[in-house]
């Protein structure tokens, strides 16, 4: 885009939305710089920009905390990089009814500060919980620890309002709990990576928030170990808030600082980290104090430590930037997100402990262990960037080792890469049929062309 024109646009968008709040943007999205960024105040502020760039044929990116951007395929170009945090308001909050609305812009950290003042929360971990923002996590559907007991956003999201490319404003559900009226396009913006849609505003419902909580670590000598206990707890009359697995390596990355390394960590045969052998269960658990005392009895000799209080917090959100740390301290990390059964939790996991060194890679794993959800990581023996055809060799191995019906999704490695595969890995109809609602709701494709469906 010509310097004249990126100036027209500048000058349009702030006639708009007023000039302090056009500008530019440092921060690129898979490699490529937006022209123009822009912060509009108002629901009508944003239809009224995507009129615009709807009739000028202008790409727009939405973004909230700048936490997932680097999720996708390369976008063809971004023209106007969207940005929601003005829209970072409590916008009704009934704790009697248990109902809150809010602005799409506002982080969760924002959230819960005012939910816990009535003892009330929304029952999610969000990545990176200070940055991530409501409409953001909806957007991505991010699956939290929590998710192994009450599910995801969407299970207790109760309406959503957004704006069409062309600049239409629309809702979905509503504000109250009991709602059935209406196609549930909800539910069809849950997940789509503000490719369909802008999702501005987003009604939840709220529940109390338990008076104390205790998370237990057990310790395995090995995978096969740590998932017969996980399920033993399922098959028990135990109900933990969060079941998750942690591989041996993945403690180096659950620390805050993250410990740091000299380039000769990475020579041909020394290891990244100390060797470690121990597989992990951490099991959180919320109630009174005979609730806890009970889990105690349960868990038994497994149970290695026990946090609480500040050392629990903490531990939750080193599990929240597990991602993060691991990119801080290799950029050319590859990470892949699963969805998987149940069954096919261990048979995933084999399958990076198999691949990673095949493609001179460290297999690094987190995740939900009672719900498929898992965070891997492809950590590079060398700091020189491993080759492109590495990368696209080490997915397509991965995947193919995987369980039919199972999804993994590179949500990070370099760009460069991005081009040798399918970061979504779908299947053909399940592409055919994205491309059909995307026609129907988006049909000049402004919104993140390239990125996702094209």
């Amino acid at each position: 885009m010509s310097t004249m024109t990126t100036t027209l646009i500048e000058e349009e968008l702030a006639a708009i939305v007023g000039v302090t709040h056009v500008g530019q943007e440092t921060r690129d999205i898979n490699g490529v710089v937006p022209s123009v960024a822009v912060s509009p105040g108002s629901t009508k502020e944003i239809a009224s920009v995507l009129q615009f760039a709807n009739s000028r044929d202008l790409v727009v990116a939405p973004v909230g905390g700048f936490t997932k951007q680097q999720t996708g395929g390369i976008p063809e170009r971004v023209d106007i990089l969207l940005r929601l945090d003005r829209l970072n308001q409590v916008e009704h909050y009934d704790p009697g009814d248990l109902t809150v609305s809010l602005g799409a812009g506002i982080t969760f950290a924002e959230v819960q500060s005012k939910l816990a003042e009535h003892q009330q929360w929304l029952p999610y971990d969000a990545p990176n919980l200070e940055c991530s923002t409501v409409g953001g996590s909806l957007a991505t559907a991010s699956p939290g620890p929590m998710k192994s007991s009450v599910g995801g956003l969407r299970e207790f999201c109760i309406g959503v309002q957004f704006v069409t490319a062309d600049g239409k404003i629309a809702k979905g559900g509503a504000r109250v709990v009991k709602n059935v009226a209406g196609y549930d396009l909800m539910k069809l913006m849950i997940g789509s990576y503000g490719s369909l849609a802008v999702i501005t505003q987003a009604n939840f419902k709220v529940f109390p928030k338990p008076r104390q909580t205790s998370t237990f670590l057990c310790s395995f000598a090995t995978l096969e170990d740590a998932l017969a206990f996980r399920n033993r707890v399922l098959q028990s009359p135990l109900t933990p808030m969060c079941l998750e697995i942690i591989s041996p390596r993945a403690p180096e990355y659950l620390c805050d600082p993250a410990p740091t390394h000299s380039p000769d960590d990475y020579a041909p045969g020394h290891p990244v980290a100390p060797p470690a052998t121990e597989w992990q269960i951490a099991l959180r658990a919320g109630g009174s104090d005979n609730v806890l005392a009970r889990y105690r009895r349960e868990l038994g000799a497994a149970v290695t430590k026990e946090l609480d209080d500040e050392k629990e917090a903490q531990f939750w959100s080193w599990m929240s930037h597990f991602e993060r740390s691991v990119l801080a301290r290799h950029r050319n990390a590859l990470m892949i997100y699963t969805h998987l059964t149940i069954q096919n939790v261990g048979a995933a996991i084999q399958a990076l402990e198999r691949c990673a060194p095949d493609h001179n890679f460290l297999p690094v794993a987190i995740g939900r262990a009672a719900t498929g959800n898992l965070v891997l990581a492809f950590v590079p023996l060398s700091v020189d960037p491993p080759a492109v055809m590495q990368y696209a060799n080490c997915v397509s191995a991965f995947r193919a080792l995987l369980p039919p019906g199972s999804a993994a999704v590179v949500t990070q490695c370099p760009k460069e890469a991005k081009a040798y595969f399918d970061v979504w890995g779908s299947s053909s109809t399940d592409v055919e049929m994205m491309r059909t609602v995307k026609r129907a709701l988006d049909p000049n494709n402004i919104l993140n062309r390239g990125r996702f469906i094209v």
